[in-house]
């Protein structure tokens, strides 16, 4: 495609950015817009994908047929498949009538499915069926239905290491990933970001009826310095926040930075317990997983501590086991009657101890982890949804897991 070609895309898109990679991206989509192959669209959440179907979809031969857009990962998991196949009436509780579906009201149309690597791995396996011989059943129906409909998708998310994982199907992946298109982060697009902030800054102008905000030559590179870990659309809440608020429209760096949140490096975070510098966690039990395994390493170094404190006051380990522990709803701290002086501390995972001998070796024998990962898991999930008034968005955020992953292990604890 010639220069003039993809500045006609960038204008009727509103794509802002002269990014080498950004514009291979504009050039791959229209090359790959009059086929009918399905196109994968990768990049960080914020950097702009939804525009990409819009240009594969207008042009082809479909521009004049539907063009539907759906979000994988806001849809619940129980009713996404009604809502892509359709359903029979009387399918499922609440079914009072029957519903074809997005793919059969796209039919000869395009279907973007932002979020793809959300979908459940039932939805996964008829999304597969339909790629391959562009075949779907009606939930509720055993009628077999033909549509014709180029799929587009994206995602943030690592579907390799989603597919290691088992979260989803290789299958699926290469068959979605014929054309692989990926979007690069606002931080790797260098004078882009005071483009998209010249950009941004003239629309809220016209919007608010105020004259636009213009950046120093210094506020210019910390603009370019910033990472922007939520990409353009960071960047434009922020143009907004500060042509509203700020009364001088000649932005410098130490206003600027009034209005860049601070970058804390990760590993000093105190979001989860045991999580070491540069390891990431893919799912929300191997979280779990790595909390139960530092609480037991937690208890025993607290032993090893009492122990030495017991040594200098000389206290036995006898006088200490025969204090009674009981199991107890949340960590406690209690005086042995024995030394009122030092402090022992309960955790619900200590059961009853019976007395031990004066040997202090066998006070490593007394702690027996007994809560299970369900239950933890279990306990988790209340405390979260207790903590935001069961508004389940709030306490999927607050778990740092998907609201459909929250919705489907509320139903599977039975926590309604």
């Amino acid at each position: 495609m010639t220069k003039a070609e993809v500045q006609q895309v960038k204008l009727r898109f509103g794509i802002i950015g002269n990014n080498e990679a950004l514009l291979r991206g504009i050039d791959i989509a229209m090359q790959v817009a009059p086929t009918d192959l399905s196109v994968l669209i990768t990049g960080e959440s914020g950097v702009g994908k939804e525009s990409f179907p819009q240009i594969i979809h207008q042009y082809s031969r479909r521009k004049h047929g539907q063009y539907i857009a759906v979000n994988c990962g806001a849809i619940p998991e129980g009713t996404i498949d009604s809502e892509l196949f359709g359903h029979e009436k009387g399918a499922f509780t609440g079914a009072i009538g029957e519903r074809k579906g997005y793919f059969g009201e796209a039919d000869g149309g395009t279907i973007f499915l932002d979020e793809v690597g959300e979908l459940p791995l039932s939805t996964q396996a008829r999304l597969l069926r339909v790629l391959e011989s562009g075949e779907f059943i009606k939930v509720g129906s055993s009628k077999v239905e033909k549509t014709d409909v180029r799929i587009v998708a994206a995602t943030n998310v690592n579907l390799l290491q989603a597919i290691a994982d088992g979260r989803f199907r290789e299958d699926l992946y290469y068959r979605l990933n014929t054309v692989p298109i990926q979007i690069p982060p606002l931080r790797e697009r260098g004078e882009d970001v005071v483009l998209l902030f010249r950009k941004f800054a003239s629309d809220f102008a016209e919007k608010y009826r105020m004259p636009a905000i213009q950046l120093t030559e210094e506020a210019k590179q910390l603009l370019m310095a910033y990472p922007w870990p939520g990409n353009v659309r960071q960047l434009k809440n922020i143009t907004e926040q500060v042509s509203i608020i700020e009364t001088n429209r000649e932005i410098t760096p130490s206003i600027l930075k009034i209005y860049l949140p601070e970058q804390v490096n990760r590993q000093h975070l105190p979001a989860l317990f045991g999580v070491k510098e540069g390891k990431s966690f893919e799912s929300e039990r191997e979280i779990l997983y790595q909390v139960l395994f530092d609480m037991r390493k937690d208890v025993t170094e607290l032993k090893k501590l009492v122990h030495d404190i017991m040594s200098e006051r000389g206290t036995t380990a006898a006088q200490v086991v025969t204090t009674p522990y009981y199991t107890t709803p949340s960590p406690a701290i209690v005086t042995s009657p024995v030394s009122p002086d030092v402090p022992t501390i309960i955790h619900p995972s200590i059961k009853p101890a019976a007395p031990m001998d004066d040997d202090i070796q066998d006070t490593e024998e007394y702690v027996e982890e007994t809560l299970s990962l369900d239950e933890v898991e279990k306990e988790m999930i209340r405390k979260a949804l207790d903590k935001h008034h069961g508004k389940r968005k709030a306490a999927a955020q607050d778990l740092n897991i998907s609201e459909r992953t929250l919705y489907r292990k509320i139903k599977e604890y039975g926590l309604d």
